[in-house]
């Protein structure tokens, strides 16, 4: 059975789940195999977070499993699962405001290049933590989920130029924020 269920497509397991069987519990576990990866790093780029990230990924999927309860066509289901990652990343990260200062990843005496690195990627994670939602999403879809601008315009219901002058506009004030620890690097 499992066999099976692992060669149907995408649109043919979100018809499966709706009829709430056995059929459909492999269905479910088969999109879970496939895209559970993937909307988990969503979330967690999001986020910034690992645990705030494994509750939206859990949500996110409840949440999922609820809305197949209507047979439908299903066109994009990677899309789909983000949308539904996306609206409960955006609920969680307004219930908790907080922001971590770049300051604090800030000592470079005696490091490693392994522990330099791992700085500079938690510089880089806390300097997109520092953007707003909408600048942090448009361009954690464009680099980090290798999203078209349309597939990203689709995906959050915003015209093709706006999410270009997110992506812009993020990158800029990324590169505003990084700017003094990178100089800062550069000389060491």
């Amino acid at each position: 059975m499992q066999n099976e269920i692992e060669k149907l497509s995408d649109n043919e397991l979100f018809k499966l789940l709706s009829k709430k069987n056995r059929e459909s519990e492999y269905a479910f576990l088969e999109i879970y195999r496939r895209y559970s990866g993937r909307i988990y790093a969503y979330c967690k780029r999001f986020l910034g977070n690992r645990e705030d990230a494994m509750d939206a990924f859990q949500d996110t999927f409840v949440n999922f499993y609820k809305a197949a309860d209507e047979p439908k066509d299903m066109t994009n289901l990677p899309a789909y699962l983000l949308r539904i990652a996306r609206n409960v990343c955006l609920n969680f990260a307004r219930q908790s405001r907080t922001t971590t200062q770049l300051e604090d990843y800030m000592y470079f005496e005696n490091k490693s290049d392994q522990e330099e690195q791992d700085e500079l990627l938690g510089l880089i994670h806390t300097a997109l933590q520092q953007l707003p939602p909408d600048y942090r999403e448009a361009f954690i879809l464009r680099e980090y989920e290798g999203m078209s601008y349309q597939e990203i315009a689709e995906l959050l219901n915003i015209s093709l130029a706006l999410v270009k002058i997110r992506i812009f506009r993020a990158k800029e004030k990324l590169r505003e924020i990084l700017a003094p620890y990178i100089s800062e690097l550069s000389k060491m």
